[in-house]
């Protein structure tokens, strides 16, 4: 897919568009307004979208006239270029053009695969299945047109002087388009075509069935005593869930109670509650969603996989791992399997030993019999209460969002030197609960601004946390970057606030990491800014390494207070927050590598996914999953999309550079503010800045003076 084209499936969006931003101060001319308000509100780009008023119903109407004039510039442009052979082949004159051009359609087309993503319903998901075609073959007509394609290969070949970024952004272009099937026969291009039709059809249908049997399954409990053990936030959330949608007023005591498995409720409920045969009637649900019926994703998984294979197979590669890796920081697949064995013997043997030391709890607890797949979770968080003395009950009223927020805010000021303030009303949202901020520089200049979406929304929103790209710095479209920030927290009930997990503010760290990268780059070429053109495998490094700030008291105290009192969260439970960081280091590592196994078994395999997943289990899962387990049905990150598709040990390799880059901070001293500030500073001039327009081992260089090193990780997980 060509390198300026948006990837809609992916949980990080990719988009070259024309945009300039206004200020909230800034109104559009009267007589330009009122012309703009007779179009359909999807195909108005002059300011951010008008989400209040773009309806399901504006999307085929809206698409196809986007996409008929994006087709008749994109004629244009190729006749251009087939007329001006005597012409130099420019930057100018050949990448620039068509970063032009491409605008509207594709500033349009993002806003429906987002709104799809957080405000979905089956008018939009109809709407959008029958526009998906067009996208598809727009998509595979630039990739696959032997004009644009050579012209942009003379272009990379050229004398013309150009400096490392956009010689990365041609790079990628051409090889996006020999991954589209430019260099194919007529032949292999048709069929190609055909199967990426099919295999987007599938990814869509695979990641709505995630979302709807999640939202399918819930347990409406009356009986007071089959909520003991859960805390007070959690009762509110199941009471609000219980009354949703009618007059009656929320009562956490006496109930009604809801159970979902939308994580923010699921996670709690296995964690907490002392009834055993609800939380084994949850699991059970839980590890069986996508297992049977109508929404049932097995045969999607083989459909997926199969066509992933074809593909890769009619571009030249031996299978789909190979063609994943060939965009990557790591291109072999051995060199993957490597890395993944090097990290499964230093945590296999630690994972066993943690499951026998919460078995040999729970039994001088209280349990009788095997502690089950469903008592995992209750136990574990039962040993993590009597060692370390924390509880979700005493943690959550110290981080209310807003507190937390503002606390976050505050350290990217003092590392990063830029100021964020909110911006509420300045911009249209899908949701009043969604928040829109500015972030400026040292001397006040509108760096750029995003959207916050926080609380969880089960029936129309997709579960997980994530950064996408909106719009992304261009100095030749004049625009400055834009996100969305999207999270799954438990929302407000009644005049409580949000009050968050350890567990969601680190989620939320994580996301502005990635926003932090898009936004305060420095490269003003839009195809290399930010995360665009960064490899996949080094894309989670800003975001991890903004995790790792919940472990500094300086930052503790900015993002903490007491949502009633205004009190700071005690030192005493900060520092045993501190020791329970490597609380079940090896078991935590573990399930990341059985995923990224799983992930790159499926996709160099033949066999059928269940006979993989049993082989990969066999070796990289404790426990064992049940046999009806069907987890491999719902990892929308893999078969919801080609994001993290044979890349899912992405996360453990960016982690491993992410910590890295952190011991920089932990060497010269966290309580050292001066030398933490200037070292915050190289990380913004490094990471932040350089974007994908520096290869991310030399900006890895650049900012460490030395190669990646192993070892920060495993000390992060007690595994040294």
């Amino acid at each position: 897919m060509s390198c300026h084209l948006w990837c809609f499936q992916t949980a990080i969006l990719c988009v070259i568009v024309k945009w300039t931003f206004f200020s909230s101060e800034r109104q559009l001319d009267p007589d330009a307004a009122s012309v703009v308000d007779t179009l359909n509100p999807l195909l108005d780009v002059t300011l951010l979208p008008r989400f209040s008023t773009i309806k399901p119903s504006h999307v085929t109407p809206g698409i196809i006239q986007a996409a008929e004039e994006y087709q008749r510039k994109l004629k244009e442009y190729v006749r251009q270029l087939e007329g001006n052979q005597s012409v130099p082949r420019t930057w100018e004159f050949v990448e620039e053009s068509l970063e032009v051009l491409q605008f509207p359609f594709f500033y349009s087309w993002q806003v429906v695969t987002h709104l799809l993503s957080v405000k979905s319903s089956p008018e939009l998901r109809e709407a959008h299945q029958k526009v998906q075609p067009i996208f598809v073959n727009l998509t595979a007509h630039v990739d696959q047109n032997l004009v644009i394609y050579n012209t942009f290969k003379e272009l990379s070949q050229g004398n013309q002087s150009l400096d490392a970024p956009q010689r990365r952004i041609l790079s990628c272009f051409l090889m996006s388009s020999r991954h589209g099937g430019a260099e194919l026969n007529e032949r292999d291009k048709t069929k190609l075509n055909l199967m990426s039709l099919t295999l987007i059809d599938s990814t869509t249908k695979f990641r709505d069935n995630v979302l709807d049997s999640t939202k399918a399954f819930s347990l409406l409990l009356t009986d007071k005593e089959s909520v003991e053990g859960l805390p007070e936030p959690t009762r509110r959330l199941l009471a609000s869930n219980a009354v949703e949608g009618t007059n009656k007023s929320v009562d956490p005591e006496a109930g009604p109670w809801k159970v979902t498995l939308d994580i923010p409720s699921y996670g709690p409920f296995m964690k907490h509650s002392r009834n055993r045969k609800l939380r084994e009637d949850l699991y059970h649900a839980y590890i069986t969603r996508t297992c049977a019926g109508k929404l049932n994703n097995s045969k999607l998984i083989e459909q997926i996989r199969q066509f992933r294979q074809e593909t890769s197979a009619i571009l030249g590669y031996k299978n789909y791992a190979y063609m994943s890796l060939s965009s990557k920081m790591v291109q072999q697949v051995e060199d993957v399997w490597a890395f993944l064995n090097s990290l499964h013997n230093k945590s296999y043997t630690a994972a066993l030993a943690e499951l026998q030391s919460l078995k040999d709890f729970a039994r001088s607890h209280g349990h009788s019999g095997e502690l089950e797949h469903w008592d995992l979770a209750f136990w574990s968080e039962r040993q993590y209460e009597a060692v370390y003395g924390l509880t979700e009950e005493k943690v959550r009223p110290y981080f209310p969002l807003e507190r937390v927020l503002q606390g976050m805010f505050k350290l990217c000021k003092e590392l990063f030197g830029v100021t964020i303030r909110a911006a509420d009303g300045a911009a249209e949202v899908w949701n009043p609960d969604v928040r829109f901020f500015t972030v400026y520089d040292e001397k006040d200049n509108h760096l750029a601004s995003f959207y916050l979406d926080p609380y969880s929304r089960p029936e129309e929103k997709n579960s997980g946390a994530w950064m996408a790209e909106f719009l992304t710095r261009s100095r030749l479209l004049k625009q400055i970057p834009v996100a969305f920030i999207i999270c799954n927290q438990i929302p407000p009930v009644g005049s409580t606030p949000s009050l968050m997990s350890f567990k969601e503010v680190s989620t939320l760290f994580h996301e502005f990491g990635h926003a932090l990268q898009h936004m305060l780059t420095t490269v003003e070429y839009a195809g290399a800014s930010g995360i665009h053109n960064i490899e996949w495998d080094a894309i989670e490094v800003a975001s991890q390494f903004m995790e790792n700030w919940l472990y500094d008291w300086d930052t503790i105290s900015f993002i903490s207070g007491h949502y009633l009192t205004g009190e700071l969260l005690p030192k005493e439970m900060f520092q045993e927050f501190y020791k329970a960081r490597q609380y079940l280091g090896g078991s935590s590592m573990l399930s990341q590598l059985y995923i990224a196994a799983l992930d790159m078994e499926l996709h160099t395999s033949s066999d059928s996914w269940m006979a993989v997943n049993k082989r990969i289990s066999d070796k990289f899962a404790v426990p064992k999953p049940l046999p009806e387990d069907c987890t491999p049905c719902t990892i929308s990150h893999i078969f919801g999309g080609d994001t993290y598709a044979a890349g899912y040990y992405s996360y453990k390799w960016s982690e491993l550079l992410a910590q890295d880059a952190f011991e920089a901070f932990s060497e010269v001293g966290l309580q050292n503010r001066d030398k933490v500030i200037k070292v915050g500073r190289r990380f913004r001039d490094t990471f932040l800045s350089l974007g994908g327009g520096t290869p991310p081992l030399e900006v890895f260089r650049s900012f460490r003076g030395r190669d990646p090193s192993p070892y920060a990780l495993l000390r992060k997980y007690g595994l040294l």
